[in-house]
């Protein structure tokens, strides 16, 4: 069981923290505002859509492919999206071009369906990737029209202008001189993923989405999303007790289990997905993600094996720090909450799913906690949902550093 005084000393999180990733994740909702004001910039507002396209591909790997997910939930239902991953990698020699050698040889496929009726999005955090470059080349080749995500005066951004393609701004973190300075162990060849790149990616394609109507948010959704980003920030700030940090309190709850993550509609789901990501690579846990109803059928395997035995009746109060943490199952239900369901087009009422979820973790005994965000707007739900969860994935690994 992890020691709630290891949450609680903000000097040794900094010490644990080598690349910043609290500091990454606090920025959020300033990098979003950035984005939006490059974007401008840009161009973005001189844009004339001719109508919007038939699909929409999001190509990239890691955060980028789960903004391509919250994209397609946030969809008009018209228009399809379509996260497009890397289907093979070749080998390049280490540190070519800035890039790690593992993301600088993946490579991509454009669908050979794709063509001038549909939208292209490439996006990346370094703008190295060949495969990316070729998939540009592929896309303008066929007719498709391109936009490109990705930092200034990169590889890829350059690329976006010889085809023709809409350069839209990818916000990095500004480290101060400080932080430049530190250590930061690395696998050279496949380092972590930046925290803040979920947002660094999902504003902008967002903000070109609405331009050329593939969602529709409410006005200042962008904005506003900013801000909740920035509240979540200040809940889960690192000087914050864990008895009144969410963040810390649910890092705590996790150390020692197997979560289940059951997600209660699409945009819930991409919440999800999204967690059982970090907390595999900011904690080094295993997590399963799945959305309600699929996810009953899909764990109940688990619940029923001998991880979901695992309610621990005995002795509650006896001191267990010093004992080797259990793994026993436990279910994170991720939902929105906004008064009713914002998925008309499920076929199952999500309210007897929900209800079902519970049932059945409380006949294997197998605890079942809510995370759930009220906000009806679905946009600042999933900045709850992803807030909360990408600090506590964080602040789970950073106290396992100092055990």
């Amino acid at each position: 069981m992890l020691d709630d005084a290891l949450l609680d000393d903000p000097a040794a999180l900094q010490r644990a923290d080598r690349d910043n990733a609290l500091l990454a994740l606090a920025g959020a909702g300033a990098r979003i505002r950035t984005a939006l004001r490059l974007a401008e910039a840009a161009g973005l507002s001189d844009l004339r859509p001719d109508g919007r396209p038939r699909t929409v591909l999001v190509a990239g790997h890691g955060a980028t492919l789960t903004a391509g997910a919250a994209l397609a939930a946030l969809a008009v239902t018209s228009c399809q999206v379509l996260p497009l991953a890397p289907y093979e990698v070749a080998p390049i020699a280490r540190g070519h071009l800035g890039t790690p050698a593992f993301t600088a040889g993946l490579a991509w496929q454009l669908p050979g369906w794709a063509g001038p009726l549909d939208l292209l999005v490439l996006a990346s955090a370094d703008g190295g990737e060949q495969g990316l470059i070729s998939l540009a080349e592929q896309a303008y080749a066929r007719g498709c029209a391109i936009a490109v995500i990705a930092p200034a005066g990169s590889l890829l951004a350059e690329a976006a202008l010889q085809v023709r393609g809409l350069p839209l701004p990818y916000v990095t973190a500004a480290p101060d001189d400080e932080d430049r300075e530190r250590h930061v162990p690395a696998e050279a060849d496949l380092p972590a993923e930046d925290v803040g790149a979920l947002w660094a990616v999902l504003a902008p394609l967002l903000a070109l989405t609405e331009r050329i109507g593939v969602t529709q948010l409410p006005a200042g959704e962008l904005e506003a999303t900013a801000d909740r980003l920035d509240e979540v920030a200040v809940c889960c700030r690192p000087h914050a007790a864990a008895y009144v940090n969410p963040a810390k309190s649910l890092a705590g709850q996790l150390a020692g289990t197997v979560p289940l993550l059951w997600a209660d509609g699409p945009l819930a789901g991409v919440a999800a997905d999204r967690f059982a990501a970090m907390l595999a690579d900011r904690a080094g846990r295993p997590a399963l993600a799945a959305v309600l109803p699929q996810a009953l059928t899909a764990h109940r395997g688990m619940l029923v094996g001998k991880l979901g035995a695992g309610a621990d009746p005995d002795d509650f109060f006896r001191d267990r720090i010093e004992e080797p943490d259990p793994l026993l199952l436990q279910v994170l239900l991720l939902r929105r909450t906004p008064g009713e369901s914002t998925e008309p087009d499920d076929q199952v009422d999500p309210g007897y799913a929900v209800s079902r979820a519970r049932r059945l973790a409380t006949a294997h005994d197998v605890r079942i906690t809510d995370l759930t965000s009220g906000r009806t707007d679905p946009l600042q739900a999933l900045a709850e949902l992803t807030g909360l969860t990408d600090f506590a994935a964080v602040y789970l690994g950073l106290a396992a550093a100092q055990l």
